[in-house]
């Protein structure tokens, strides 16, 4: 069913390889702790060096195919090369592919105005500012979109945004500068034509970061989660999105992409974890035997390999549906990779953590913090049960209506 991957990816491939040995993997600790204190939410200065040297390298916008400014890949394409810079969690950021950036990159693309490209994606796509995506608030179950309360009020020539959102990542970054906020504009409309979306820049009054969230106890610096209140901003009307009442139809937009490129990056922190899991069983020796020669070990080894192909597999296969068919048609492929990604890697890191003792639980390694990262993402992007039960209604529509009468 799958293409081969085409010279010229597979050349980029070797160069991101190449890129990620001598400039990430050196410096992942520096990128991902960053500076303490009041500078946390500040990228070290490395950061942009290493961003210009990617960017000089032709390693810049992997995911973007819309224009110029990017490799013009296919999103079977980028999987290959999405699996290699996600091996580390330092590296997206490095390449301009990490989010919520490049979901609100999209965004802008697909549905913004000339004016707002200019003024928000086009320095999206050079990395001069970051976004944030604020859809997520802590008084509504935000699992069903339906319920979120924040308003945004007509006002003349304005919109005023009101409401308290949370889990809005990349929001703690001193180089935020604007969020796409979801919210209820028309109270009355039918449900899915109540919500739009809006352009709220970060500096505007009335938007107020509460505090950071934590996962797990890891900051996620520089980019960062927050709990944020918008108390009557005011902003033009020339900064809703493609019009009042169309904020489902961009969130799918957004989401489904969204959520196979964090499916394409934690196939690399897997593989990742599994070849250091091998790597610390050839080496420790406990109660007188390798750990790679205790046949639990090998069990594990074994298993996590099998694993870790049929994640690879079902990502692939979404990517390629997407290609071929369209990010709607391939909602079911999308969810499939949504579901068993996520919950296979966060597996196969648990086992690495395991062979390695107290050291797997340590800021020594990247594996606890990848593990929360991966933890997060089955509640992020919309959680496993409710990615099953659309699973499950478009399975029983399709075998019901092949039942004999």
């Amino acid at each position: 069913m799958f293409d081969e991957m085409p010279e010229r990816t597979r050349a980029l491939k070797d160069r991101l390889e190449a890129f990620m040995e001598a400039e990430i993997y050196p410096n992942e600790r520096a990128l991902l702790e960053g500076p303490a204190g009041p500078g946390l939410w500040s990228p070290v200065p490395l950061l942009a060096k290493l961003q210009a040297k990617a960017r000089a390298q032709g390693l810049w916008n992997l995911f973007w195919n819309h224009g110029p400014e990017g490799a013009g890949l296919s999103n079977y394409d980028y999987t290959h090369l999405c699996e290699v810079l996600g091996r580390s969690l330092a590296a997206p950021s490095v390449f301009n592919c990490n989010a919520p950036d490049v979901g609100n990159m999209e965004i802008l693309a697909a549905y913004g105005t000339e004016a707002q490209k200019k003024t928000w994606l086009a320095p999206l796509l050079t990395a001069e500012i970051r976004s944030c995506f604020a859809m997520t608030e802590p008084g509504v179950a935000s699992s069903d979109a339906t319920n979120i309360e924040t308003e945004i009020r007509r006002d003349g020539d304005h919109y005023v945004v009101t409401g308290r959102k949370w889990w809005t990542t990349g929001a703690m970054s001193d180089q935020c500068r604007v969020a796409i906020v979801m919210g209820k504009s028309d109270p009355s409309a039918p449900k899915h034509r109540a919500q739009s979306m809006i352009l709220v820049p970060m500096d505007a009054p009335g938007v107020t970061i509460e505090r950071p969230l934590t996962v797990y106890g890891y900051a996620h610096p520089p980019l960062g989660h927050a709990e944020i209140t918008f108390d009557a901003v005011r902003v033009p009307t020339e900064n809703m999105l493609l019009g009042e009442g169309r904020g489902f139809e961009i969130a799918q937009g957004r989401l489904g992409p969204g959520r196979i490129h964090h499916c394409m990056r934690f196939i690399g922190l897997a593989e990742r974890a599994l070849q250091i899991l091998c790597q610390r069983a050839a080496s420790r020796t406990a109660f007188g035997s390798r750990l790679s020669d205790m046949g639990g070990i090998r069990q594990v080894i074994g298993q996590s390999r099998c694993e870790l192909e049929q994640a690879r597999l079902v990502t692939l296969k979404a990517a390629w549906a997407m290609d071929r068919h369209g990010n709607k048609a391939a909602r079911n492929e999308i969810a499939v990779a949504k579901i068993a990604v996520p919950s296979i890697v966060g597996t196969i890191l648990d086992r690495a953590i395991q062979v390695h003792g107290g050291a797997g639980l340590s800021q020594d390694l990247f594996l606890a913090e990848a593990f929360a990262e991966t933890r997060f993402l089955r509640i992020g992007d919309g959680p496993d049960e409710v990615h099953r039960e659309a699973l499950a209604r478009a399975e029983i529509a399709r075998h019901v209506a092949k039942v004999p009468a």
